[in-house]
């Protein structure tokens, strides 16, 4: 299982102040030396955290790997197709969302995403879907030739109690194991935490997880490294460092 960090509430803190800092590009580079092995981003319409500096500098300094999720609107894809990151992850987006609410509706713009995945594929991009845990979903997901799909864990992480977790979490293993039966990389995140994790990471379907609030809220507190650490341990079933 590998562990990807969202660094976008970096950019939220800082825009809070409409100043310099923090820094999401030294943030990134933190997550990657505490153990991280991928940077995800969100560069949305409106600009409310992540800029367009940040990812041209998240670009130039990254050593793992640039997850740059995104709304597939043309100025958006211009700017990916511009920057060349090593996977877009296509997202629904509403402007006055708090954070992304649901999964894209793949069988409803089938058409307009399967040109936008043929326009990255042409660049050697990778494309991912942040999709909900349903199977028509990844059917048409793996139609379209999405390399994968991201598995929309919100409603997981929103049960109130084991009762409501169980049918939920196991729906997740099965929607994973049919996404690799489909041929497609499974990735999950949505509301992950230090608390929910461990059961979602003991899927063996999952290639990685992509966590950021819960990451970012806990480095208030002990500092990015240690919390980056922290989460890789719950991920990675290992002791903390």
């Amino acid at each position: 299982m590998k562990l990807s960090i969202n660094i976008d509430h970096i950019a939220t803190l800082r825009q809070a102040r409409r100043g310099d800092e923090p820094d999401p590009v030294i943030a990134a580079s933190l997550c990657e030396h505490a153990g991280a092995e991928g940077i995800v981003c969100h560069l949305r319409e409106d600009r409310r955290h992540i800029n367009d500096r940040d990812v041209r500098l998240l670009r130039q300094t990254i050593k793992t790997k640039l997850d740059l999720e995104m709304a597939a609107t043309e100025e958006i894809i211009s700017i990916a197709l511009d920057v060349v990151p090593d996977l877009v992850t296509l997202v629904p987006e509403k402007r006055q969302e708090l954070t992304t609410e649901g999964g894209l509706n793949v069988t409803e713009h089938k058409k307009h995403l399967s040109t936008v995945i043929e326009r990255f594929h042409a660049k050697n991009i990778a494309v991912s879907l942040f999709v909900d845990p349903v199977k028509s979903q990844l059917d048409t997901a793996a139609e379209i030739r999405s390399d994968m799909v991201e598995l929309h864990t919100g409603e997981y992480a929103n049960a109130k109690n084991d009762v409501e977790r169980g049918p939920l979490l196991q729906n997740i293993q099965s929607m994973a194991e049919y996404g690799k039966e489909l041929g497609m990389g499974v990735n999950a995140g949505h509301g992950l935490n230090y608390l929910n994790v461990t059961p979602v990471a003991a899927i063996t379907a999952i290639d990685e997880m992509s966590i950021g609030h819960a990451v970012i809220s806990r480095a208030v507190l002990v500092g990015l490294e240690q919390a980056v650490k922290e989460m890789l341990a719950l991920v990675t079933r290992h002791a903390p460092i």
